[in-house]
């Protein structure tokens, strides 16, 4: 199984990026997927989850600016953040579980959001 995100970047602070999650080894659709991110020295942070039908969560402090999809014929699960902030910066990941298999986590992309 492997989780691959890609789309990270450096951004101007109000910037938009759009991460991508791409899943081999599993059949995606059967997953719950969700995208945390982690700052320097501080703990992972959940931002959003979706459903293997499509619905999506998300943690108060993202809604509005942060939008969680996914293409099960691509095997992929999108994040697509708008007005992006120098505190969005952090290495961000997905995770896909499908109890009992996973959790499964990718290697992170960096995203950084400076002027």
């Amino acid at each position: 199984v492997q989780l691959v995100e890609s789309g990270g970047g450096l951004v101007q602070p109000g910037g938009s990026l759009r991460l991508a999650c791409a899943a081999s080894g599993i059949i995606f659709s059967d997953y719950i997927v969700g995208w945390y991110r982690q700052a320097p020295g501080n703990q992972r942070e959940w931002l959003a989850t979706i459903t293997r039908g499509g619905a999506a969560n998300y943690a108060d402090s993202m809604k509005g600016r942060f939008t969680i999809s996914r293409d099960n014929v691509k095997n992929s699960v999108y994040l697509q953040m708008y007005s992006l902030k120098p505190e969005d910066t952090a290495v961000y990941y997905c995770r896909a579980e499908s109890f009992p298999s996973g959790p499964y986590w990718g290697q992170g992309t960096p995203v950084s959001v400076s002027s």
